[in-house]
């Protein structure tokens, strides 16, 4: 089976859900022919996903996040006019994507949350099945649990999920738990994909905290916290930071982000802090290592990820970068928290090619349906 990805670049988890993707796949016998990548003129394509990803890449002008320079707030207005200004450069984009999926004729496209996928899926019908993948399809379950009030953002970011999936066999919602699947909605539970490396990893329980963030202005908000409590060593990976390790005094070290370093780092700490971003805090789970999750302001889908994974018992959700919350609910999280969500990691293999062999099927199905195929059958019959 040959597969197209469709990728939103904006964070590191839908790259990184991307690279597991594409782990199983090839391990399976399916064929990665490439991936379109949404970047923005600050927000190139990552060099972890570039070197790492087994097929050629394009990168694609596609909409992007703004953040208030000094706040860090999520500033959805701009978001929105940024957006309309680059109206133009999207269409062409919309046009490369339906342009490479007729020229390359994949079997079955993946779509990692790319808004410009899902429109293309809208306007111009390809034949070629879609299937989309991310945690933000939750938010069509009846279980998914919402921050009290913001109906707008709420309305918000549902609309926005259901263009990205606009035209799809299926939804695949990414989960911390097992979760019945819900038919009418196109909408299947699966287990998060994590990268390999993850899984590979023994981890052990060392004295630090590993705190992460890609936003340079929350920096001095863990500074804060750092001095609340300078008897706890921290680790802080961040985008600000240029060495792979410089030490600012003797519990606090910067380190530059690396993927494998961090993950080094995951691996031997005492609790991970850090923005509500699920990819991060799957990991941690995985590892068994409790969470202090921190949305980043007015950032409602990181609110319903807190939300979400403070349900699932990966850790608390607070509003600031405060540990009393995560000091408190350490002494009660148990391992066995941890080996559930290993052992439903364990089940995505098999339900995410299962989801691969449904779109296949429904394709030819589909193409049995169409009138021409019907004149052939009952010519030859």
């Amino acid at each position: 089976m040959r597969i197209l990805f469709l990728v939103q670049g904006e964070g590191r988890g839908h790259l990184t859900q991307a690279l597991s993707f594409a782990q199983l796949a090839e391990s399976a016998g399916h064929e990665v022919i490439g991936a379109l990548v949404g970047v923005t003129q600050d927000r190139p394509t990552p060099a972890f996903f570039s070197e790492q990803f087994p097929a050629p890449l394009t990168p694609l002008p596609s909409p992007g996040l703004v953040y208030h320079t000094q706040t860090n707030a999520l500033q959805p207005s701009k978001t929105a006019w940024k957006a309309l200004l680059n109206a133009r450069a999207y269409r062409r984009s919309i046009r490369q994507i339906r342009d490479v999926i007729e020229s390359r004729k994949p079997d079955v496209v993946i779509n990692f949350y790319e808004l410009l996928g899902g429109l293309t899926y809208g306007f111009y019908r390809p034949s070629v099945p879609m299937i989309c993948i991310a945690h933000q399809y939750l938010a069509f379950h009846p279980r998914f649990p919402f921050p009290a009030g913001q109906l707008i953002d709420r309305a918000l970011f549902k609309l926005t999920s259901r263009l990205t999936a606009w035209g799809a066999e299926e939804m695949l919602a990414l989960s911390f738990d097992q979760q019945p699947d819900v038919p009418g909605r196109r909408l299947r539970v699966v287990p998060p994909l994590l990268r390999r490396e993850v899984a590979e990893l023994n981890p052990t329980t060392g004295d630090f905290f590993l705190a992460y963030t890609t936003q340079p202005g929350l920096v001095t908000e863990l500074i804060k916290t750092h001095q609340q409590h300078p008897e706890i060593p921290m680790r802080i990976f961040h985008s600000g930071a240029q060495l792979a390790e410089e030490r600012i005094d003797e519990t606090l070290t910067y380190h530059a982000i690396n993927g494998q370093r961090f993950l080094d780092a995951m691996q031997q700490c005492r609790a991970v802090v850090t923005t509500a971003g699920f990819e991060s805090v799957c990991e941690a789970f995985y590892l068994g290592k409790p969470v202090l999750m921190i949305p980043q302001p007015n950032h409602f889908e990181q609110a319903c990820n807190a939300l979400d994974g403070q349900r699932a018992g990966v850790g608390v959700s607070a509003n600031t970068f405060d540990l009393n919350p995560l000091l408190t609910f350490m002494p009660q999280y148990t391992t066995e928290t941890s080996e559930q969500f290993r052992a439903w990691y364990g089940r995505g293999y098999y339900l995410f090619l299962a989801a691969l062999n449904r779109a296949v099927q429904s394709k030819t199905s589909k193409s049995r349906q169409r009138p021409g195929a019907l004149s052939t059958a009952g010519s030859q019959s």
